[in-house]
């Protein structure tokens, strides 16, 4: 078996771009366009930085994922600012393993699938934007919840959160898609948070503070 598998086809191009950017990157080139035929030197130029941070934001690099079994993907790029056991959630009956990655503006913000299974239901909250990186931003902040069930019978839950500066949270799945490991099924714009709520008894492989990636770091193991 290989150790590694393709969740969504490579892209055909060197420098993926997320559809969402497109607008804005168009945007943000058209303007920067005008100011250069009006000889507006300083204006293009600072045209020409926005639309090449706007492209870098929106990047959308193909990933490789671990075939290892058992193992829960990370749904983002980012920084786990949050992983251990919680008594009670309102994701989760009982107690749970919930893990938190804080996504800042420079990370990737296209998110992943991070096991395998049917999605049981999606549910949107339009709450608050305090700074992701906060513990109460689980709870107020606008967040979308996907729900998703293991072919083992397993509950996994993962929640995209809008942070202090996200404004839209993109979400491609629909209740009965079935899903592999590491595939794309949303992103959050302009900086924000996901959290992951496992079985209690998820073997954790990862410490708060540790740096991730989407489809390819390993948060824990199932079995």
């Amino acid at each position: 078996m290989n150790k590694f598998s393709w969740p969504d086809l490579p892209s055909q191009t060197a420098f993926p771009i997320a559809k969402p950017g497109y607008p804005l990157i168009f945007g943000a080139a058209f303007v920067t366009f005008v100011f250069a035929l009006l000889s507006l030197t300083p204006f293009a130029l600072t045209g020409l930085v926005i639309t090449f941070c706007i492209c870098c934001f929106f990047r959308d690099p193909d990933r490789v994922v671990p075939n290892q079994k058992g193992a829960v993907v990370s749904p983002a790029d980012g920084k786990v600012v949050f992983a251990d056991k919680v008594e009670e959630s309102r994701f989760v009956e009982g107690p749970c393993l919930k893990i938190s990655i804080f996504m800042s503006v420079f990370n990737v913000h296209v998110n992943r699938i991070p096991y395998e299974g049917t999605v049981t239901k999606v549910s949107y909250y339009p709450g608050k934007f305090f700074s992701a990186n906060l513990d109460k931003a689980s709870q107020e902040n606008e967040h979308n919840a996907v729900f998703l069930e293991t072919p083992e019978g397993e509950k996994i839950c993962t929640v995209q959160i809008a942070g202090l500066i996200a404004r839209r949270i993109i979400c491609k799945v629909q209740p009965g898609d079935k899903l592999i490991r590491g595939q794309r099924f949303g992103m959050i714009c302009f900086g924000s948070r996901l959290d992951v709520y496992l079985p209690v008894y998820t073997k954790l492989n990862l410490s708060v503070g540790d740096k991730v990636k989407a489809g390819s770091s390993v948060l824990g193991y199932l079995n």
